[in-house]
């Protein structure tokens, strides 16, 4: 192993060293009431009762794939953002399009209804 990855292999042990002693130390020193509320799934606030099969509104999911995609957006500027000074005019002229793609998405969700709960 070359002695390069000595820094590394320190920090994945001490991190792995600290996690298994902090977790060890909350099962010592913390509270161990068994109760069966504790075991009842919980999920959004709302405790599971009634039809399984029931209506969800699909606001949810909307807003969690809009969040996907702008964040995934933000992320993929940070490259660019590293190299913008090799592109030159060309990669800056590029990110603004693409920042203009994402406006436009954005004002279209806003516009189609997106962002209101109802």
């Amino acid at each position: 192993m070359p002695v390069s990855f000595l820094p590394l292999l320190l920090a994945i042990v001490v991190g792995g060293g600290l996690a298994v002693v902090i977790i060890g130390i909350s099962h010592v020193i913390g509270p161990s009431k068994k109760d069966n509320i504790k075991f009842i799934p919980y999920e959004c606030g709302h405790d599971p009762l009634g039809y399984a099969r029931g209506k969800i509104n699909i606001k949810f999911f909307v807003i969690a794939i809009i969040f996907i995609i702008f964040d995934i957006d933000g992320l993929s500027i940070v490259p660019w953002a590293l190299i913008v000074r090799e592109l030159g005019w060309f990669g800056i002229i590029e990110i603004g399009i693409f920042v203009l793609f994402m406006v436009f998405a954005l004002v279209y969700a806003i516009r189609k209804g997106a962002f209101k709960w109802e």
